[in-house]
């Protein structure tokens, strides 16, 4: 038997449901706060782009004892301004109840939700402060400040998913217009639908430096070793730098082809230009022309 599978068989172990949503590209955090008061935890920073909510009641014995999500029955909620929410520790019963909570103050909903799951498993007898495995990761114990560190990066990938999903359409598109001027040596594509793709490139490599925050460290992980082992780990496990860099590099591809684009536009703009003058000017002979001809016809008589 493996090291992993002694592990879950360890009585000591708890697991714990981790799962991750997008279905929406904003959330109106003030009104959902305002409407969720009872359940909300106080964010540890005022400049904070996500809220963490409790459901549940806490053990009385345990309160004030910064006790482990595994001691205790409460789910909890990471809901991101962006659009993102991460679960935990909620059945799959009853997920469609909480995603409704936040639904109300969604925006930009999407016509296909995104999702992911993950696992953290509990274990106090564990002699590291973490141990990674497929699909999970191990802690001696899960307490808020991992709940928002899991929880942002978890947030982060499932929005990065949707982002990437987006320019592979746009980069189809324009694989599409390149092997149509292959075959037929031109591209029907109008001004305005390369002005709203450029747009919309613009908008996702936007959304994904400043609303994800991709490359700002979490804040629990700069005030403790602990959680930034976690957060670098969970960073690598789920290839954030990577996939940023190959969302990066498709854009790159479209905004070469969108300048190319532009240029065949522009060019075609200044030959229907140069065909207009010339046949401004030869209406001008022609009207010049016909003048001369019309008072030579009056001198004449």
């Amino acid at each position: 038997m493996s090291d992993a599978e002694d592990d879950i068989s360890d009585s000591s172990c708890i697991s714990i449901p981790v799962r991750a949503f997008f279905f929406s590209t904003s959330v109106d955090l003030k009104s959902f706060v305002d409407q969720n008061k009872q359940n909300v935890i106080p964010p540890p920073s005022r400049m904070s782009n996500y809220v963490v909510l409790r459901f549940g009641d806490l053990n009385p014995d345990l309160k004030g004892l910064g006790c482990s999500l595994g001691e205790s029955d409460c789910s909890y909620m990471v809901v991101f301004q962006y659009g993102s929410i991460v679960l935990f520790n909620v059945s799959d019963n009853e997920v469609d109840g909480y995603l409704n909570i936040v639904e109300r103050h969604a925006s930009g909903l999407l016509p296909e939700m995104r999702k992911d799951e993950y696992e953290v498993r509990e274990n106090q007898t564990l002699d590291e402060w973490m141990q990674g495995g497929l699909d999970y990761i191990m802690l001696h114990y899960l307490r808020i400040d991992g709940i928002r560190t899991i929880g942002s990066v978890l947030g982060q990938s499932i929005a990065l998913d949707y982002y990437v999903r987006q320019v592979d359409g746009i980069v189809a598109e324009f694989t599409d217009i390149n092997r149509e001027m292959e075959k037929t040596g031109n591209f029907t594509m109008e001004r305005k639908k390369l002005f709203q793709l450029v747009g919309k490139a613009n908008s996702i490599l936007a959304d994904v430096i400043i609303k994800l925050g991709l490359f700002e460290r979490s804040d629990i992980a700069w005030k403790d070793a602990k959680y930034a082992q976690i957060w670098e780990y969970l960073r690598d496990e789920f290839e954030l730098t990577q996939r940023f860099a190959s969302l990066d590099f498709k854009l790159k591809f479209v905004e070469h082809n969108i300048r190319f684009l532009q240029e065949i536009l522009q060019n075609r703009k200044s030959d229907f230009l140069e065909v207009l003058i010339v046949i401004l000017i030869g209406v001008e002979i022609l009207l010049s022309v016909y003048d001369i001809a019309h008072r030579s016809s009056i001198t004449s008589f």
